[in-house]
């Protein structure tokens, strides 16, 4: 039986979305202004990189990485990148432009740009730049405070796009959102918030979350992943439906212990079903690799066909 019950009316949708966003604690003022510091600019014949220092949430600076291919007319679409975990909290960003093991070469940022795509990467909070602090110290003086580190770090991603809509080199019209692993995580819950993302790619990290507690998961996934009451309100399948009809590539491995296999077709099953009424079945596509937690050379191949096509 389908568990993706949400009215598919604008009024649902609508009233969905209000209670999704509710769950994320106290969150900064969304209207605030948003200021932008440029600390450098680089050039090679692929693309422009530029390195910002966002004021998004007025509680600590985000460094970021912008991107824009070097030889564009007009504007061009861009992608909302979310970097990955892997417990390695001084990569961050530098995902985006310097790629990582588990990843496919080039790095997002000139794979992108060749196609001409720009780009933007946010350091979350904990990574990066911002890895000052442990992961679980944040996480706790944040519920502290009534907030939720899940939470915050959706918000800086929401300004993100608040950001990007400034940008005059950028068609709003045609943004989307990437990301593995965490980073697969932020591309759904983004796109399900916010329908300025176009076109939405996870790869990695689509888990059901009722899968996961049969299993015994939990420790799989980080602190940052849970969210207070949220089992109370939404199954994985009923964020996933607000993106819905918008297209929806979705990427995982068959030996990947953090999407259980059960899970992964229990959503496939919901969305389905979802795009189908909505009219739009080619829109929503499920692929199972045969590999772990990693992006294969097809992976990549894939993303880049699936972001020709619909963005």
């Amino acid at each position: 039986m389908s568990d993706v019950t949400n009215a598919q009316t604008p009024k649902g949708v609508a009233e969905q979305r209000k209670t999704l966003y509710q769950l994320l604690g106290r969150l900064p003022d969304r209207q605030r202004p948003i200021t932008v510091k440029l600390v450098s600019r680089e050039e090679t014949k692929d693309l422009i990189t530029e390195k910002l220092l966002l004021d998004l949430n007025g509680l600590e600076m985000v460094p970021a990485f912008f991107t824009i291919p070097k030889k564009v007319t007009g504007k061009v679409p861009v992608v909302l990148f979310n970097h990955s975990h892997f417990g390695q909290y001084a990569v961050g960003k530098n995902e985006f432009v310097k790629g990582r093991p588990e990843m496919q070469s080039p790095p997002y940022a000139l794979a992108l740009a060749r196609a001409g795509f720009a780009g933007l990467c946010l350091d979350s909070w904990g990574f990066g730049e911002r890895s000052g602090r442990p992961e679980l110290e944040i996480f706790k003086e944040m519920l502290w405070k009534g907030q939720v580190m899940w939470g915050m770090m959706v918000y800086d991603n929401l300004r993100a796009l608040d950001y990007l809509e400034t940008r005059p080199e950028i068609d709003a019209k045609r943004i989307a959102t990437v990301g593995m692993s965490m980073g697969s995580t932020m591309a759904w819950w983004l796109a399900a918030l916010d329908e300025r993302i176009k076109v939405t790619v996870d790869l990695n990290c689509l888990t059901d979350f009722q899968t996961l507690l049969e299993e015994k998961g939990l420790d799989r996934h980080g602190i940052y992943y849970y969210v207070p009451d949220l089992l109370n309100h939404f199954t994985t399948s009923q964020i996933n439906a607000l993106i819905v009809p918008r297209p929806h590539f979705g990427l995982a491995g068959s030996l990947d212990p953090l999407t259980p296999l059960k899970g992964l077709q229990k959503i496939d099953e919901n969305l389905k079903k979802a795009y189908a009424n909505a009219g739009v079945p080619q829109a929503w596509q499920l692929k199972i690799y045969p590999v772990g937690h990693l992006e294969t050379a097809q992976m990549r191949q894939d993303i880049m066909a699936f972001l020709k096509k619909w963005l």
